[in-house]
């Protein structure tokens, strides 16, 4: 499939507006307080935290825009080229290490097949606006938009344009075109991503239909058999390789749906920062849902001393929260390095035949009930 150029005026850079630099700015006089080179809303529109450590995030930031720097060069070479974007392991390991992203929507269109998908239905999402509509489906959609990033500034009733009708058209239109899903809390979250990244409705409806249909299929269906038998495969893969991990938590009784169900049915949403989540989700489109167990297994063995501390089931609960803040998670370079070595080998295979056995097993004990 050959590429879409966009925004080619734009400065390459892997946010959608670059940071301002340390490095880059002084105050009047030359002196200013450190941390006052970052804003105090994200380039995506999410205001920060009370408790942000400016400091600390300017300190990786100054060292992360010469990686993002070089990242956006190479990727420029390449969509420069002839061949378009085709799966090889050179592309695999420029996912790896980032899209930029003014190439984020166009790269995610591609390796997931929206854009194949988009281009074979041309039309088919505006009809799907345009048709008749289910009153329970609109009425469980509304609910959710007030609820939907409160946080960020694009998703306010006070933004112009306010991305609420957007995200709106977009699980609307969803909830008639996969009306064994309908709508399910946690996909607003991710349409609100889609539609950050894009800025593009119909691209948005075709990479959640990627999510949902291919990439995570079961997830957000009225059983949710596939987060629950995924939540299974953690707990199987955990038992391999951070075994004393898995035995806390047995000894104390506590299942995985209580730890990593908001992980997975919100793609770490809200559980880690914006830009890692947005690293997560490059490889997310290109490998598959394997990259969801290589985040929640390098989370787990890089805290495993400080989570064997816990002696309770509050205590356990209150240091898997803790494990997705902080430098680890925030240095979001470094993290997605760490989840191809931390986990060691998983492939696709692997998780299709524990997904089996697990799904088999769940079947068994009659688990088809909602979560």
């Amino acid at each position: 499939c050959c590429c879409r150029r966009r925004r080619a005026g734009a400065a390459p850079s892997l946010l959608g507006s670059p940071e301002r630099c340390p490095a880059m700015e002084k105050g009047e006089g030359g002196a200013r307080e450190p941390g006052a080179g970052i804003p105090r809303v994200d380039p995506y529109g999410f205001e920060r935290p009370e408790d942000f450590d400016y400091v600390a995030y300017e300190e990786f930031f100054s060292r992360y825009l010469v990686i993002l720097t070089r990242r956006a060069i190479k990727w420029s070479k390449l969509l420069k080229g002839n061949n378009g974007i085709q799966k090889s392991l050179k592309v695999k390991r420029y996912i790896r290490k980032g899209i930029p992203n003014e190439h984020r929507a166009l790269i995610w269109m591609i390796v997931s097949g929206a854009q194949a998908n988009m281009e074979q239905n041309p039309g088919y999402y505006n009809k799907l606006l345009e048709g008749e509509k289910s009153d329970t489906l609109v009425e469980a959609i509304k609910t959710d938009m007030n609820r939907t990033f409160p946080d960020n500034v694009q998703f306010r009733k006070t933004a112009d344009p306010c991305l609420q009708q957007t995200l709106y058209n977009v699980l609307v239109a969803y909830g008639h075109h996969n009306k064994t899903v309908g709508y399910c809390q946690g996909m607003n979250f991710i349409a609100g991503y889609l539609i950050l990244i894009t800025k593009n409705e119909e691209e948005s409806f075709w990479l959640l239909d990627a999510l949902i249909g291919r990439i995570l299929p079961d997830y957000y269906s009225p059983a949710m058999m596939g987060l629950k038998t995924d939540q299974e495969v953690l707990g199987d893969l955990v038992r391999k390789k951070v075994p004393a991990v898995a035995e806390l938590l047995d000894r104390h009784g506590v299942m995985w749906t209580l730890i990593v169900s908001r992980w997975f049915i919100c793609l770490f949403i809200d559980i880690l920062p914006v830009e890692t989540v947005l690293r997560i989700w490059d490889c997310l489109f290109y490998e598959g849902s394997k990259i969801i167990f290589r985040v929640a297994l390098a989370l787990i063995k890089q805290h495993q001393a400080f989570i064997l501390e816990a002696t309770n089931l509050p205590d356990i609960c209150d240091k898997f929260k803790q494990i997705t803040r902080g430098t680890f998670v925030t240095e979001c370079h470094t993290f997605m390095q760490k989840i191809f070595t931390e986990p060691g080998s998983l492939s696709m295979a692997t998780v299709n035949k524990l997904r089996e056995t697990c799904r088999a097993k769940l079947v068994a004990q009659g688990s088809t009930n909602n979560i």
